[in-house]
């Protein structure tokens, strides 16, 4: 009975606070997914890890991933599409005979792989990128120095980006409300070492176009 409980009652949480445990949950993923790239993948000892790359994950876990993301992906999306929560939160079986629900699903689909991720995400983790590894103190050195890199791996980053997201969010968008973010989240852990192992170092990001 006590560990039922306890799955219980963070389950209970997730549910009643979704935006604070969401946060949680992307910022503890996305530090844990590239530290376990450069100790798994990589192949380093505790020592060699590289907590300011580590850093740069955590950062934009939490400011990006669990903050601005929500604000996209939760409240903005309610208002550009009417009837997202109701679609959300119906059955499997509801949302089969749903049409207009089906459609909105498939704008929301759209707007996160053609605009979201290519245009905010991108530049917003590169800069992030800067801030923590570069060594100025200037934030327009951080957007500037930013945007070149996002501009020089735009190809590889955006193919890469498409093949994952575009069949998980038909699934993602798909789930009940308070699961959509979390779940995203897991999704993202797979996503992120891949980040972390081709763009977390400094001179990779330079080295690997």
């Amino acid at each position: 009975g006590r560990r039922r409980g306890g799955g219980g009652g963070i389950l209970a949480f997730a549910q009643a606070n979704p935006f604070a445990f969401q946060v949680g949950v992307s910022t503890v993923k996305t530090g844990a997914a590239d530290l376990l790239t450069q100790t798994t993948i990589e192949g380093k000892s505790l020592s060699e890890v590289d907590f300011k790359r580590n850093l740069v994950f955590i950062v934009f876990g939490a400011t990006y991933l669990g903050g601005f993301q929500w604000w996209i992906q939760v409240t903005q999306f309610r208002k550009w599409f009417p009837g997202m929560d109701r679609f959300a939160n119906a059955s499997f079986a509801e949302k089969l005979k749903d049409i207009p629900g089906m459609i909105s699903a498939g704008k929301q689909v759209l707007f996160d792989v053609f605009v979201h991720l290519p245009f905010m995400y991108f530049p917003c983790f590169y800069a992030t990128k800067e801030c923590v590894q570069g060594t100025s103190w200037n934030p327009a050195d951080w957007v500037i120095g930013g945007c070149t890199k996002y501009y020089n791996n735009f190809q590889k980053d955006f193919t890469a980006m498409f093949q994952l997201w575009a069949p998980a969010d038909v699934i993602l968008f798909s789930l009940p409300m308070w699961l959509r973010m979390p779940a995203r989240h897991a999704v993202s852990f797979g996503w992120t070492g891949y980040l972390s192992f081709l763009r977390g170092s400094a001179q990779k990001t330079e080295e690997k176009k």
